[in-house]
């Protein structure tokens, strides 16, 4: 059950939220969203954005889908280095084509934990540049009443979370049938001829299905793992898993591109 009407504490750390607080009918009467053309500029940093099951397929199209933890929690994998996201730029535009998380479309809002009453309750991102008592869209009517746009966006979230139930499922079994390893994503550097030069370069380890593993299950098992969509997000992360090459030449031309812009920036003075 969630609610848009609390005053509990709440608890756990959300990636992107900067100060999360209970949606509240009085605190936020006048809030409304702020329309921006690219909206995203919170997700620039994001490295690593959490997925769900059902995203896998068309995640898999643009980028890496891994595990990570004990808790083998699927990720989106949108940048090599630290606090960069290669698909999403610093002014919140999105390159072409390109998938965007649910985690990430949800923003600003967010279910999480009232520790006083054990329930999820509907929270909002009081920092986010996205909401202000300037923006176009209210989140609450005259009558103090939530409006289209705050229930829709309520619905999603609650969308979101009984997809990341399936997910904790979907890990559950993954786990009971032993088929993760921890993986390596290296890169092979090259002299100008193309020809390797120097040693394979690590660039992540990360936990990823088995492929021997998996071809070593009970037919009857792989079949069970068929009828009830399992076996598809499986192939669907090991497909993904041909996007590393891609995140490290988007990498290295946005690294030349730097050297380039730093040398006519050094001519210039």
């Amino acid at each position: 059950m969630t609610t848009t009407q609390s005053t509990g504490e709440i608890s756990g750390n959300v990636l992107f939220y900067k100060s999360p607080e209970p949606l509240n009918r009085e605190q936020h009467a006048k809030l409304a969203l702020v329309h921006k053309e690219k909206p995203y500029a919170f997700a620039a940093a994001g490295t690593a954005v959490p997925l769900t099951v059902s995203e896998f397929g068309p995640a898999a199209l643009t980028f890496p889908v891994i595990f990570a933890g004990d808790d083998r929690v699927p990720l989106a994998v949108m940048g090599l280095n630290n606090a960069e996201n290669l698909f999403i730029g610093a002014d919140g535009s999105v390159e072409p084509n390109v998938y965007i998380p649910a985690y990430i479309r949800r923003y600003p809002f967010v279910l999480a934990n009232d520790d006083g009453q054990d329930r999820l309750i509907v929270c909002i991102d009081r920092g986010s540049e996205l909401l202000s008592e300037q923006g176009q869209t209210p989140l609450f009517d005259a009558k103090g009443e939530p409006t289209e746009y705050t229930q829709q966006c309520i619905k999603f979230c609650d969308d979101f979370e009984l997809e990341r139930r399936r997910t904790d499922s979907f890990i559950a079994l993954l786990k009971e049938l032993d088929l993760f390893e921890l993986k390596k994503a290296t890169f092979q550097p090259q002299d100008e001829t193309g020809a390797a030069a120097g040693e394979p370069v690590t660039v992540a380890e990360y936990y990823g299905v088995s492929e021997e593993k998996l071809n070593k299950l009970s037919a009857e098992k792989l079949k069970e793992l068929q009828e009830n969509g399992a076996l598809a997000q499986i192939y669907a992360h090991l497909v993904s898993l041909l996007g590393w090459d891609r995140l490290v030449n988007k990498t290295m031309m946005r690294q030349v591109e730097a050297e380039t812009a730093a040398a006519a920036a050094a001519n210039l003075n």
